[in-house]
């Protein structure tokens, strides 16, 4: 019995062993083949400017004229500008010309070169390029070439489709070394490192200086991230590299192409995610969506969005916390009007909303509110805070906006949930169950009804140097 479920197992390991090999390429050659015609390496070159300094002064004739001259030419070899070089990657998208790279390798460059894979059908010497268009917020540039002849180019593939544990094949030129070729697998999806619209695939293919800007591809030769970033305690691969995925890339190019910028969609909101908390309170059975927590001048006010309003759909897509609905308006047409879902005061309306250009929102002010009477009310201890009105001569230390009315916290009890929720002494409550509060006896009576309706939280608007944000508390008995 034994010896028979030793055999088994014997079997089994080479059945796993024939299944992973089957699954594993034999050789990527035909693959890097295939494609490395299309990876260009890209050389910049920045002028910098020399050192400066007090130039001597001998007087002529002096025995020191000589060897002062002498002196001050080689000095001046340090104070002269010099060229600085630096290499990065890229890839072509179209038979003209049109490149695609990071901004990083090409930001601030007075001149830049493109070398292609060597190789029949390929120019055989170096490039100029042309700066097309930048993005910043994704680290993307588009360049262009006047090429000799057609260029052979590659495509973007749908980076949504990649799994985790797909093979892909980086390439580029890593530490100045030429043409390379790395192999790996998607380690994970969706990744976010610092903007507003980064959608990483991360990758244990080996991706080092120089590699940036150049391809990830999929196995059937489609670029589906452009290599960006790595996770590194030295400076080289430890495994945890960074492309900006396909999807998005896609999409800023041909905005560059298009209008030499990028021209993305504003509601015009300020949002926050919605937690566990935050829905209980509102009565929302899941949470998901987005919390507006204020709507200054712009689309979204003038086609009626409130404050407290919770997004569920944009444009007929699911909204399933605030990173997603960022990068869905970012995404849309400028001009574009949408149908916006709403949850607001226990059901959903649908808002159709007219959406602007970020670009030109961030460039503007958005003043808010109008002048309200101040309240009188004493303060009291409520939810394990202290509160009471806010006074005229508080706005400006608090940094409260003219028009915005509520109640101060003047202190926090350290043991309570508002403590452990963030509140602090400063902070300005103007609404309560989603609506106003002007004085303590508004907080008791939003608080009264919360109770009376049988729910166990009270969502607060909370105002803390200007910006708002919600919180939920649970009410005690």
């Amino acid at each position: 019995m034994r010896m028979f479920a030793v055999a088994v197992l014997a079997t089994a390991l080479m059945m796993a062993q024939a299944m992973v090999a089957q699954a594993r390429p034999e050789s990527l050659a035909p693959l890097a083949q295939q494609v490395s015609p299309s990876v260009v390496n890209i050389t910049t070159t920045t002028v910098v400017e020399g050192r400066t300094g007090p130039q001597g002064i001998v007087p002529e004739g002096s025995p020191l004229e000589d060897l002062f001259r002498d002196f001050q030419d080689r000095g001046d070899e340090g104070r002269r500008p010099r060229r600085s070089s630096a290499l990065g990657s890229g890839f072509v998208i179209s038979e003209d010309g049109f490149i695609v790279t990071n901004n990083h390798v090409i930001e601030g460059a007075d001149e830049i070169e493109i070398e292609f894979f060597p190789g029949e059908g390929q120019p055989a010497e170096l490039l100029p390029a042309e700066v097309i268009g930048t993005d910043p917020n994704t680290d993307l540039a588009l360049l262009k070439v006047k090429a000799p002849m057609p260029l052979t180019y590659v495509q973007f593939g749908d980076s949504d489709a990649a799994l985790v544990g797909d093979w892909v094949v980086a390439m580029g030129n890593p530490l100045g070394q030429g043409f390379s070729v790395s192999a790996g697998i998607v380690s994970a999806r969706n990744r976010a490192l610092s903007g507003s619209y980064d959608d990483y695939i991360q990758t244990d293919a080996a991706i080092n200086r120089g590699n940036s800007g150049g391809p990830l591809f999929n196995m059937d030769g489609e670029v589906i991230g452009v290599n960006t970033a790595i996770l590194s305690p030295n400076g080289g691969s430890i495994g945890i590299g960074f492309s900006m995925a396909s999807n998005v890339v896609s999409k800023v190019v041909a905005q560059l192409k298009e209008f030499g910028e990028t021209r993305r969609g504003w509601l015009g909101v300020r949002i926050q995610d919605v937690d566990q908390d935050v829905a209980e309170a509102m009565g929302l059975e899941v949470a998901e969506g987005a919390l507006i927590t204020d709507v200054p001048d712009g689309p979204a006010k003038d086609a009626g969005l409130l404050s407290g309003d919770v997004i569920l759909t944009f444009d007929g897509v699911d909204v399933a916390d605030t990173r997603g609905l960022v990068r869905q308006v970012g995404n849309s047409e400028v001009g574009k009007t949408v149908r916006v879902v709403v949850y607001r005061e226990g059901k959903t309306e649908t808002i159709r909303v007219t959406l602007g250009r970020r670009e030109e929102a961030e460039r503007q002010a958005t003043p808010e509110g109008e002048a309200e009477p101040e309240s009188e009310e004493s303060e009291k201890q409520l939810l394990g805070m202290t509160v009471g009105p806010l006074a005229e001569e508080q706005r400006e230390t608090l940094n409260v906006p003219e028009g915005t009315d509520g109640l101060v916290i003047m202190s926090v009890d350290e043991a309570a949930e508002a403590w452990e929720k963030g509140l602090r002494a400063g902070d300005v409550i103007t609404e309560a169950g989603q609506q106003k509060v002007t004085d303590v006896a508004s907080l008791e009576a939003r608080i009264a009804e919360v109770q009376d309706a049988g729910r166990k939280s009270l969502l607060l608007l909370v105002r803390r140097n200007g910006e708002p944000r919600f919180v939920a508390l649970n009410l005690s008995e």
